[in-house]
């Protein structure tokens, strides 16, 4: 009497290898059994070869020497370990030079603008330096009251170092 049990995961795994006749003989006579029993499991390998024949019916693509010979080259290129570390060593030192360019380009724009900021901005320390002598003195400008009082004392002989 035929059931509905469907195949497992791992027998549909199978299934193909079963139809080339590439299992063990106690794998084939499971899957066998079960195909013998099942309407369900029937109806999947049906569909299965059914699928198989249209793909055998569908024109084969052929690959021209030049993709074979290409796809040699490329395999032989990555199977030489030395070349791959090589790339990846090449790889490595062009990050580093480029980080070194741009730090050395960093720096030397930090460099320019430091030059033109002591350069264009003004020197609070250079300013005081030259008014110290109006520093030294300002209790004794700030108590004279007018350009006239000055004036006042320049006509007076003890005052404009003249004797006469």
């Amino acid at each position: 009497m035929a059931t509905e049990q469907r195949l497992s995961p791992a027998e549909r795994s199978d299934l193909v290898a079963y139809l080339d006749g590439e299992l063990s003989e106690a794998e084939s006579r499971a899957i066998a059994t079960k195909l013998t029993r099942s309407v369900t499991a029937r109806s999947e390998v049906e569909a299965l070869t059914r699928t198989w024949e249209l793909l055998d019916a569908l024109p084969r693509a052929k690959a021209s020497e030049d993709f074979t010979q290409r796809t040699l080259t490329e395999v032989g290129r990555l199977s030489v370990p030395g070349e791959a570390i090589a790339g990846v060593a090449s790889a490595a030192f062009r990050h580093a030079g480029r980080m070194l360019a741009w730090s050395l380009a960093s720096a030397a724009l930090f460099g320019l603008g430091l030059a033109l900021a002591r350069w264009a901005w003004p020197d609070p320390t250079a300013r005081l330096a030259r008014d110290l002598p109006i520093a030294e003195h300002l209790d004794e400008y700030l108590d004279v009251r007018s350009i006239e009082y000055l004036d006042g004392l320049d006509r007076i002989p003890e005052f404009n170092g003249d004797p006469d």
